[in-house]
């Protein structure tokens, strides 16, 4: 679906990523991880890249790009596991963590088609579920346990945010993240607040109440009219512009694939 390659459609990734965080056996695999290398806190860029790459091979690519990618997730996650005596329980190969993972990334995918198209009709929302059922099968999710239609997955997300929580260890990454304390101070001043507002302005209230952030009627002010700046950008911007991230990341997923280098 080439509307889904659209910049924009990152708007609510920031939220995405909390949402993700919100079960307490992912958040500590993130927070925990020692797998240095692939650490949105120690290495911002490279982390978003692999991030953009997952998702755009798991939406796009070919079965041969998305069994390399396999492999290549899985020779860093088999190290990202709890260890005995660990106050969670934790194992990136978890397939109920995963789909998890991936139900967060269809509402984040919903919610950016909504906010540059609006709802959905029942065949497209029918689409968009389907092929991000991609995003767990890339992995070791099987194909049974996708929701079979939207009413199986409003079933699902309901039982599953009753699961929502953050811990002490989670809630520190997440305001970290939030409040971009990983990224040097004179950027993270320029870019905080926008960053914040899209971020929180995308979360269902669960999030928002299980990490105790404040929201205000202004404050939703202000994220839809952001939301209207992106849904406009969206419409005049030239392809190539508009297209951006997503065009440089299918150039450099599919060159480092054909030169042999991993994805993440």
């Amino acid at each position: 679906m080439s509307r889904l390659q659209r910049g924009a459609m990152l708007a609510p990734a920031a939220a995405n990523v909390v949402m993700q965080l919100a079960r307490r056996g992912v958040g500590r695999g993130v927070a925990k991880s020692s797998v240095t290398s692939g650490s949105l806190m120690r290495h911002p860029l490279k982390r978003t890249r692999t991030t953009l790459a997952y998702i755009w091979v798991a939406l796009y690519g070919t079965d041969d790009e998305r069994s390399e990618l396999r492999r290549n997730v899985d020779a860093q996650h088999r190290h990202v596991r709890s260890h005995p005596g660990d106050d969670v329980a934790y194992d990136a190969f978890d397939a109920q963590l995963q789909l998890w993972v991936a139900a967060c990334m269809y509402v984040g995918t919903l919610q950016g088609y909504e906010m540059l198209y609006g709802p959905p009709s029942d065949d497209v929302a029918t689409e968009l579920l389907a092929q991000c059922s991609r995003f767990a099968t890339t992995l070791q999710v099987p194909a049974s346990q996708w929701p079979l239609d939207r009413a199986d997955f409003s079933r699902y997300w309901a039982t599953s945010l009753a699961l929502v929580e953050f811990d002490e260890v989670t809630t520190r990454y997440v305001r970290d993240f939030i409040e971009l304390r990983f990224i040097p101070r004179p950027l993270a001043a320029a870019l905080g607040p926008l960053h914040r507002l899209l971020c929180v302005g995308f979360l269902e209230a669960t999030f928002r109440e299980a990490l105790s952030l404040r929201w205000s009627e202004r404050d939703q002010h202000h994220f839809e009219r952001w939301c209207t700046v992106l849904r406009r950008m969206n419409q005049v911007l030239p392809p190539a512009l508009a297209q951006f991230p997503w065009n440089l990341v299918r150039f450099d997923t599919r060159r480092r694939l054909a030169r042999g280098r991993t994805v993440v």
